[in-house]
């Protein structure tokens, strides 16, 4: 009776664990297509915005653009009972040592902070850019309407504010407009320095780059595949821990790929019409994005952008050539899209906002032995941990095992050689924080 009562016990409390949230089908549902299509509209009117251009209009330039954004994202705050922190962040950036700056100026980003009630010093963020680009990047008076590269990225960032703030989460979620990006990723560089400056303890970074094209410059048209480019291990290691993963492991499994391969969960669990596609790379072949600041420092970071780019919408002057028109106007963005991969950031930062941290140690053991041993730091605010495991060649975390409030456990009959492990942190409200890989050895 006793080992049928313990069984029973047991599947009960896998299948709690293994619940969704109707709250994230729910933020799914109130991402607004119109919404988005108003703001990049909006965005695309000023003309353009590079980081470069005109800062006293009120109808044209950067600096339009980013009193727009400040200003949406206040009126966000007042519907949510002031619930964002809105305020410029900015960095003088000069002529000397840069080639692509044409003159002197404040490169400012706009900040809007929802502040966690459980871990107000722990950040998820979203990033957009602000800024947009000619054919020449240092022509900072042409037309340069950037709707797909980056209005859609910004005004994704500016839906899940407006959704997401309706909502109370234990960590904090900080929503960004990134300027600089073409220049050079100077926002980025500011922000990600800010972050460190303030001992900011970021979960991650989420950068949307282009989240609106579904027609290659390849011929392929697809509404449904976007790409999750992120690093594999963080270029500030040490030494030892390079050492350390020749003998052990963990070539694709710093905390950026761990970050990735959350976002293809969530992504495939509550959008299992989405195709995310996990790119191991930094970023596009020889090309970066504003998450690469943040990896420099340290910080976990991936972008999220369209899987198939059309070059002739990209950083080009508005012009008609041998029947080919190019330029980056609203008309070739598909807002269904845009609407899709907007979803997929806010159901991902929900996500992590109400989640416990992850283990900070995770040891393991096991070596010439037929099982592997487990042992983890206990997360506050945890109530149960999932061990995760893959064959090594695999992507994502293809197998898993929840335990309940405890520290250490020992898969019997699996041997350590032939899999990569990992352990994660799972709140009382069933949401999950991101795996963390070994980072101890068990004698």
């Amino acid at each position: 009776m006793k080992s049928i009562l313990t069984f029973f016990t047991l599947c009960c409390f896998s299948f709690t664990w293994g619940q969704t949230s109707p709250k994230i089908y729910d933020i799914i549902d109130n991402i607004s297509e119109d919404e988005l299509r108003n703001k990049v509209q909006t965005l695309v009117d000023f003309g353009t915005r590079n980081t470069f251009s005109d800062t006293l209009s009120n109808t044209r330039g950067i600096g339009a653009a980013r009193r727009w954004i400040k200003s949406e994202f206040e009126t966000i705050s007042n519907s949510c009972d002031n619930c964002l922190d809105v305020f410029y962040q900015k960095d003088f950036v000069t002529k000397e040592g840069n080639s692509r700056v044409p003159h002197d100026a404040w490169v400012v980003n706009v900040v809007a902070v929802q502040k966690g009630t459980k871990y107000p010093n722990r950040y998820i963020i979203m990033s957009g850019d602000i800024d947009s680009r000619a054919s020449d990047t240092m022509d900072f008076t042409t037309d340069a309407p950037g709707a797909n590269d980056n209005a859609t990225g910004m005004a994704g960032t500016l839906e899940a504010a407006r959704v997401l703030s309706q909502y109370k989460f234990e960590n904090s979620i900080v929503y960004v407009g990134l300027s600089g990006e073409e220049q050079g990723l100077f926002g980025g560089k500011g922000l990600a320095q800010y972050a460190k400056n303030k001992e900011w303890d970021i979960i991650g970074v989420l950068n949307n780059d282009m989240i609106g094209n579904i027609e290659g410059v390849d011929g392929i048209i697809d509404n449904r595949t976007f790409r999750i480019f992120s690093e594999p291990t963080p270029p500030n290691e040490t030494e030892n821990q390079r050492r350390l993963r020749r003998f052990y492991g963990g070539e694709v499994d710093g905390i950026s790929r761990q970050l990735a391969r959350y976002i293809h969960k969530t992504t495939k669990t509550y959008l299992p019409e989405m195709n995310p596609m996990m790119v191991y790379r930094l970023d596009r072949f020889g090309r970066g994005g504003h998450h690469r600041p943040f990896n420099d420092l340290g910080f976990a970071g991936i972008r999220i952008m369209e899987a198939h780019e059309n070059y002739t919408q990209q950083h080009q002057d508005i012009r008609e050539e041998n029947g080919i028109k190019y330029g980056d106007v609203i008309e070739h963005v598909n807002f269904g899209y845009t609407k899709k991969l907007t979803a997929v950031n806010a159901i991902n930062l929900a996500s992590l906002a109400w989640a416990p941290p992850a283990p900070k140690t995770v040891a393991i053991g096991g070596i010439v032995e037929a099982s592997v041993k487990l042992k983890w730091d206990k997360v506050d605010g945890a109530t149960g941990y999932k061990i995760y495991w893959r064959d090594t060649t695999s992507p994502t975390w293809d197998h898993s095992r929840t335990v309940g409030d405890i520290s250490e456990f020992t898969l019997e009959g699996i041997v350590i050689d032939n899999y990569f492990f990992g352990v994660s942190a799972i709140g009382e409200n069933n949401f999950e924080s991101v795996v963390t890989f070994p980072n101890q050895i068990m004698r």
